[in-house]
């Protein structure tokens, strides 16, 4: 009987929940929902990869989609690796750091990574809700317990500079969260992370780099519209979003 239940489960469909309402991230007059995957399935693993398809985001141990009330500012976009050449300010990006070395790491944390997390959401996001992030909040946020992440590190002659929270899966990568050095803004780490990162998925082969949401007009998620092509999720599928 116990094989029967656990075949039954392995044949149901995942569940999908809408949370309550809760402030907007992004547009503080604004209320947000979010469309979330059952964080207690133990597929979540399996089905993720698909997720990422249908427009959905990690954070932590959560997969969820915006799913607002009379708003849908927030877009689902990727960029095809195989497509994409950088622009002349890109390139200039890529000059500017030559001298930063990368490398991949386990999605392990450090004390090194902690104390820059902590740098940059005191700089960057002061007042936001995460100043008080500690150990605990970052395994949290950035790991998660199922997750099969990475952490791309850069460094000037061993100094820490950033971390890209990257997501690992057969198709694709998927640009989780970064951050970086609030005194070294003038580099550009931010587009930084999204061009190497784009250059590992081409390297092993990977179709996309999901860049998370796109907001027009947001001045801190608008930057997403600098990568050409960008591919935008409509609810039924990708298409190339056009200026």
């Amino acid at each position: 009987m116990s094989n029967d239940r656990s075949q039954r489960q392995d044949d149901d469909d995942l569940r999908l929940f809408h949370t309550g309402e809760h402030a907007c991230g992004y547009w503080p007059d604004r209320a947000a929902r979010d469309l979330v995957l059952d964080p207690r399935d133990p597929r979540l693993v399996d089905w993720y990869p698909h997720a990422l398809g249908w427009g959905f985001r990690r954070s932590g141990d959560i997969v969820y989609r915006p799913h607002c009330n009379g708003c849908r500012a927030c877009v689902a976009v990727r960029i095809p690796v195989d497509r994409f050449a950088p622009d002349r300010s890109q390139r200039r990006c890529l000059a500017r750091n030559r001298d930063v070395d990368m490398r991949v790491c386990a999605a392990q944390r450090t004390d090194e990574q902690l104390a820059l997390y902590r740098r940059y959401l005191a700089s960057r996001h002061a007042g936001g809700g995460m100043d008080d992030h500690g150990a605990t909040e970052f395994d949290q946020f950035l790991i998660g317990s199922w997750s099969e992440g990475r952490f791309l590190e850069f460094r000037e002659h061993g100094r820490l500079l950033a971390v890209a929270v990257t997501d690992v899966t057969q198709a694709a990568l998927s640009a989780v969260y970064t951050f970086y050095e609030p005194e070294a803004g003038a580099r550009g780490l931010g587009t930084l992370a999204i061009l190497r990162q784009i250059e590992w998925a081409r390297r092993e082969r990977r179709s996309h780099l999901y860049l998370g949401y796109w907001i027009a007009g947001h001045p801190k998620m608008d930057y997403k519209r600098r990568f050409h092509p960008l591919e935008a999720f409509d609810g039924r599928g990708w298409h190339d979003l056009t200026a």
